[in-house]
Protein backbone atom coordinates (compact mmCIF):
# COMPACT_ATOMS: atom_id res chain seq x y z
CA UNK A 1 0.00 0.00 0.00
CA UNK A 2 2.93 2.32 0.69
CA UNK A 3 4.38 1.51 -2.73
CA UNK A 4 1.02 2.31 -4.29
CA UNK A 5 1.38 5.86 -3.04
CA UNK A 6 -1.78 5.90 -0.94
CA UNK A 7 -1.59 8.93 1.33
CA UNK A 8 -3.68 11.22 3.47
CA UNK A 9 -7.33 10.32 3.86
CA UNK A 10 -7.11 7.42 1.40
CA UNK A 11 -4.35 5.76 3.39
CA UNK A 12 -6.19 6.27 6.68
CA UNK A 13 -9.31 4.65 5.28
CA UNK A 14 -7.31 1.75 3.83
CA UNK A 15 -5.53 1.07 7.13
CA UNK A 16 -8.84 1.31 9.00
CA UNK A 17 -10.24 -1.35 6.67
CA UNK A 18 -7.22 -3.59 7.23
CA UNK A 19 -7.58 -3.29 11.01
CA UNK A 20 -11.31 -3.94 10.78
CA UNK A 21 -10.48 -7.24 9.09
CA UNK A 22 -8.42 -8.18 12.14
CA UNK A 23 -4.97 -7.37 10.80
CA UNK A 24 -2.82 -5.02 12.82
CA UNK A 25 0.24 -5.98 10.81
CA UNK A 26 0.68 -8.25 7.84
CA UNK A 27 2.42 -9.02 4.57
CA UNK A 28 1.60 -7.73 1.11
CA UNK A 29 1.61 -10.30 -1.69
CA UNK A 30 1.47 -8.98 -5.24
CA UNK A 31 0.13 -11.70 -7.53
CA UNK A 32 0.28 -11.62 -11.31
CA UNK A 33 -0.49 -14.08 -14.09
CA UNK A 34 0.58 -14.36 -17.72
CA UNK A 35 -1.01 -16.24 -20.58
CA UNK A 36 -4.30 -16.36 -22.43
CA UNK A 37 -7.39 -14.83 -20.86
CA UNK A 38 -8.91 -18.25 -20.14
CA UNK A 39 -5.71 -19.60 -18.58
CA UNK A 40 -5.26 -16.49 -16.44
CA UNK A 41 -8.85 -16.65 -15.21
CA UNK A 42 -8.49 -20.27 -14.14
CA UNK A 43 -5.18 -19.86 -12.37
CA UNK A 44 -6.27 -16.62 -10.73
CA UNK A 45 -9.45 -18.25 -9.45
CA UNK A 46 -7.52 -21.14 -7.87
CA UNK A 47 -4.89 -18.83 -6.36
CA UNK A 48 -7.49 -16.48 -4.86
CA UNK A 49 -9.27 -19.44 -3.27
CA UNK A 50 -6.04 -20.55 -1.59
CA UNK A 51 -5.26 -17.05 -0.37
CA UNK A 52 -8.72 -16.59 1.08
CA UNK A 53 -8.63 -20.02 2.73
CA UNK A 54 -5.51 -18.93 4.61
CA UNK A 55 -6.83 -15.55 5.73
CA UNK A 56 -5.79 -13.31 2.88
CA UNK A 57 -7.99 -10.65 1.37
CA UNK A 58 -7.77 -8.40 -1.66
CA UNK A 59 -6.90 -4.70 -1.41
CA UNK A 60 -7.28 -3.92 -5.09
CA UNK A 61 -4.91 -3.58 -8.01
CA UNK A 62 -3.19 -0.34 -6.98
CA UNK A 63 -0.16 -1.94 -5.32
CA UNK A 64 0.45 -4.24 -8.27
CA UNK A 65 0.20 -1.44 -10.79
CA UNK A 66 2.57 0.71 -8.72
CA UNK A 67 5.05 -2.18 -8.57
CA UNK A 68 4.89 -2.55 -12.35
CA UNK A 69 5.49 1.19 -12.82
CA UNK A 70 8.44 1.33 -10.45
CA UNK A 71 10.04 -2.10 -10.77
CA UNK A 72 13.09 -0.72 -12.60
CA UNK A 73 13.54 2.34 -10.38
CA UNK A 74 15.48 0.59 -7.60
CA UNK A 75 18.92 0.84 -9.27
CA UNK A 76 18.51 4.60 -9.63
CA UNK A 77 17.50 4.92 -5.97
CA UNK A 78 20.53 2.82 -5.06
CA UNK A 79 22.81 5.18 -6.96
CA UNK A 80 21.35 8.17 -5.10
CA UNK A 81 21.87 6.45 -1.75
CA UNK A 82 25.48 5.59 -2.64
CA UNK A 83 26.08 9.20 -3.63
CA UNK A 84 24.89 10.28 -0.19
CA UNK A 85 27.28 8.03 1.73
CA UNK A 86 25.18 4.91 2.22
CA UNK A 87 26.13 1.26 1.89
CA UNK A 88 23.39 -0.42 -0.15
CA UNK A 89 23.63 -4.07 -1.14
CA UNK A 90 21.48 -7.14 -1.73
CA UNK A 91 21.87 -10.89 -1.35
CA UNK A 92 19.57 -13.85 -1.84
CA UNK A 93 19.17 -17.45 -0.78
CA UNK A 94 16.52 -20.17 -0.80
CA UNK A 95 15.38 -23.06 1.35
CA UNK A 96 12.38 -25.32 2.02
CA UNK A 97 9.43 -23.62 3.70
CA UNK A 98 10.16 -25.21 7.07
CA UNK A 99 13.68 -23.75 7.11
CA UNK A 100 12.82 -20.19 6.03
CA UNK A 101 12.09 -18.61 9.45
CA UNK A 102 15.37 -19.86 10.90
CA UNK A 103 17.26 -18.97 7.74
CA UNK A 104 15.95 -15.41 7.79
CA UNK A 105 16.74 -14.97 11.48
CA UNK A 106 20.28 -16.29 11.03
CA UNK A 107 21.18 -14.20 7.98
CA UNK A 108 19.55 -10.98 9.15
CA UNK A 109 21.12 -11.43 12.59
CA UNK A 110 24.58 -11.98 11.09
CA UNK A 111 24.28 -8.82 9.00
CA UNK A 112 23.09 -6.72 11.94
CA UNK A 113 25.74 -8.06 14.30
CA UNK A 114 28.64 -7.65 11.87
CA UNK A 115 27.80 -4.16 10.67
CA UNK A 116 26.85 -2.91 14.13
CA UNK A 117 30.20 -4.12 15.44
CA UNK A 118 31.85 -1.89 12.82
CA UNK A 119 29.90 1.13 14.05
CA UNK A 120 27.44 1.13 11.13
CA UNK A 121 24.22 -0.52 12.37
CA UNK A 122 22.13 -1.51 9.32
CA UNK A 123 18.55 -1.57 8.21
CA UNK A 124 17.94 -5.13 6.97
CA UNK A 125 14.87 -5.70 4.82
CA UNK A 126 13.67 -8.92 3.23
CA UNK A 127 11.04 -10.07 0.79
CA UNK A 128 10.20 -13.42 -0.74
CA UNK A 129 11.15 -13.08 -4.38
CA UNK A 130 10.24 -16.54 -5.73
CA UNK A 131 7.58 -18.99 -4.55
CA UNK A 132 7.52 -22.75 -5.07
CA UNK A 133 5.49 -25.61 -3.68
CA UNK A 134 8.51 -26.83 -1.71
CA UNK A 135 10.12 -23.55 -0.66
CA UNK A 136 10.98 -19.98 -1.54
CA UNK A 137 13.78 -17.50 -2.09
CA UNK A 138 14.57 -14.82 0.47
CA UNK A 139 15.90 -11.58 -1.03
CA UNK A 140 17.56 -9.31 1.52
CA UNK A 141 18.40 -5.63 1.12
CA UNK A 142 20.94 -4.04 3.45
CA UNK A 143 21.33 -0.29 4.03
CA UNK A 144 23.85 1.25 6.42
CA UNK A 145 26.16 4.22 6.74
CA UNK A 146 29.14 3.61 4.50
CA UNK A 147 32.56 3.21 6.06
CA UNK A 148 34.37 5.74 3.89
CA UNK A 149 37.77 4.60 5.16
CA UNK A 150 37.32 1.08 3.77
CA UNK A 151 33.88 0.45 2.22
CA UNK A 152 34.98 -2.73 0.43
CA UNK A 153 36.14 -4.34 3.67
CA UNK A 154 32.94 -3.26 5.37
CA UNK A 155 30.78 -5.15 2.90
CA UNK A 156 33.14 -8.15 2.64
CA UNK A 157 32.84 -8.69 6.40
CA UNK A 158 29.06 -8.49 6.25
CA UNK A 159 28.86 -10.72 3.18
CA UNK A 160 31.15 -13.33 4.75
CA UNK A 161 29.05 -13.44 7.90
CA UNK A 162 25.84 -13.70 5.87
CA UNK A 163 27.20 -16.54 3.73
CA UNK A 164 28.36 -18.46 6.80
CA UNK A 165 24.88 -18.01 8.26
CA UNK A 166 23.23 -19.20 5.04
CA UNK A 167 25.24 -22.40 4.96
CA UNK A 168 24.78 -22.97 8.69
CA UNK A 169 21.00 -22.54 8.48
CA UNK A 170 20.55 -24.88 5.53
CA UNK A 171 20.03 -22.34 2.77
CA UNK A 172 21.45 -22.42 -0.73
CA UNK A 173 24.43 -20.12 -1.17
CA UNK A 174 22.68 -18.43 -4.09
CA UNK A 175 19.28 -18.73 -5.70
CA UNK A 176 19.39 -16.79 -8.97
CA UNK A 177 22.48 -14.57 -8.83
CA UNK A 178 24.79 -17.50 -9.61
CA UNK A 179 27.91 -18.58 -7.74
CA UNK A 180 30.69 -16.33 -9.03
CA UNK A 181 33.76 -15.16 -7.15
CA UNK A 182 31.85 -14.07 -4.06
CA UNK A 183 30.15 -17.40 -3.38
CA UNK A 184 32.72 -19.95 -4.60
CA UNK A 185 34.29 -20.55 -1.14
CA UNK A 186 30.91 -21.73 0.20
CA UNK A 187 30.00 -24.02 -2.70
CA UNK A 188 31.68 -27.18 -1.29
CA UNK A 189 29.63 -26.87 1.89
CA UNK A 190 26.47 -26.99 -0.22
CA UNK A 191 27.22 -29.62 -2.87
CA UNK A 192 29.96 -31.60 -1.15
CA UNK A 193 33.35 -32.72 -2.40
CA UNK A 194 31.73 -35.09 -4.90
CA UNK A 195 29.70 -32.26 -6.37
CA UNK A 196 32.81 -30.13 -6.76
CA UNK A 197 34.60 -33.06 -8.46
CA UNK A 198 31.71 -33.45 -10.90
CA UNK A 199 31.84 -29.75 -11.80
CA UNK A 200 35.60 -29.92 -12.17
CA UNK A 201 35.26 -32.94 -14.47
CA UNK A 202 32.65 -31.25 -16.65
CA UNK A 203 34.79 -28.14 -16.91
CA UNK A 204 37.88 -30.20 -17.78
CA UNK A 205 36.04 -31.81 -20.69
CA UNK A 206 34.15 -28.79 -21.99
CA UNK A 207 36.63 -26.02 -21.14
CA UNK A 208 40.11 -27.58 -20.87
CA UNK A 209 41.85 -24.25 -21.51
CA UNK A 210 39.92 -22.54 -18.72
CA UNK A 211 38.70 -19.62 -20.81
CA UNK A 212 35.04 -19.66 -19.68
CA UNK A 213 34.69 -17.36 -16.68
CA UNK A 214 37.89 -18.45 -14.92
CA UNK A 215 37.69 -18.26 -11.13
CA UNK A 216 33.90 -17.93 -11.09
CA UNK A 217 32.84 -21.38 -9.93
CA UNK A 218 35.34 -23.86 -8.55
CA UNK A 219 36.84 -22.91 -5.17
CA UNK A 220 40.35 -24.11 -6.08
CA UNK A 221 40.32 -21.84 -9.12
CA UNK A 222 39.21 -18.99 -6.91
CA UNK A 223 42.08 -19.56 -4.47
CA UNK A 224 44.57 -19.52 -7.36
CA UNK A 225 43.00 -16.34 -8.69
CA UNK A 226 43.34 -14.70 -5.27
CA UNK A 227 47.05 -15.53 -5.22
CA UNK A 228 47.56 -14.06 -8.69
CA UNK A 229 45.71 -10.86 -7.87
CA UNK A 230 46.98 -10.35 -4.31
Amino acid sequence: MALAGAGGRARQLAMAYVRARGYDQGCLAICGWEGTDDAIAGRRRRAVAILRRHGGFAIGRGAGRAWARGRFAAPYLRDDLLAHGALVETLETAAPWSALPGLYAAVAGALRETLTARGTPPLVMCHISHLYETGASLYLTVIARRDDADPASQWRAAKRAACDAIVGAGGTITHHHAVGCDHAPWLPAEIGDLGVDVLRGVKAVLDPAGVLNPGKLLPVERAALDVRTA
